[in-house]
Formats: structure tokens, sequence, C-alpha cells
């Protein structure tokens, strides 16, 4: 029903060496999770990485991680600045509050009129 998407951010190149392959041309990049649906549309504050390598494009886990990756993730984790967690509601949920309320509205006017 709600579909997910994660935007990016921030994205950056390192020079640091790529544990698998040891070529020194990494990308870093963060993500920032969107939910949409129908009524509404969620920017949440849940912010993800992945760092990948140019070269063999294997993604390298914080396990595998050097202690210059480490500290590169650091220095750029400081920089993301993720958007603020909103909800944006929709024309159709406002369409559909609007007649909710006329039906509402109508239903209390008809009841009204009969008790006088």
């Amino acid at each position: 029903m709600a579909r997910t998407r994660k935007i990016v951010i921030k994205d950056a190149e390192i020079t640091n060496n790529c544990p698998e392959c040891y070529n020194q041309e990494l990308k870093i990049t963060f993500y920032q999770k969107h939910t949409y649906n129908p009524f509404f549309h969620r920017t949440t504050d849940q912010v993800t990485h992945e760092i990948k390598c140019k070269k063999c494009h294997s993604v390298i886990y914080p396990v595998n991680w050097t202690t210059d990756i480490e500290r590169v993730f650091d220095y750029y984790n400081k920089l993301v600045k993720p958007d603020k967690p909103s909800v944006r509601f929709t024309t159709l949920f406002f369409i559909l509050l609007i007649l909710v309320l006329g039906i509402i509205a109508a239903l209390v006017y008809v009841y009204l009129e009969e008790l006088v």
C-alpha cells in the first residue's frame, strides 16, 4: 500500500583503500527514508548509509572498515543535514476530508430540520 524510497541526501567520493580490491575509489552515500501513500507523504528521520567501491562494485560493510574509513565516515556523518521529519497531506486527503465534513453537516441539518 505505502511505498518507501530512500532519497540521497549526501553523496561523496573518498580516496580510501577498498578492503576487497585495494583500489582508492570509494563512494559514500547517505539516504533518508521517505514514505509515499495516496493520502500523505512522510519524511522520516531514519538516515542510512552505504560505502561502495567504484571498481569492484562491492558494498563495504562496517565489519570490514579500516580506521581510515571510520574516520572519513565520522567526518561525512557530521556533514549530513537530513530533512526534518514531516507529513505532507495530498490533495486526495483534503477532498475526502471536505466531502466527509459536508456529509456530516448535511446530516446534522436534516436532523435539526426534522425536529422543528
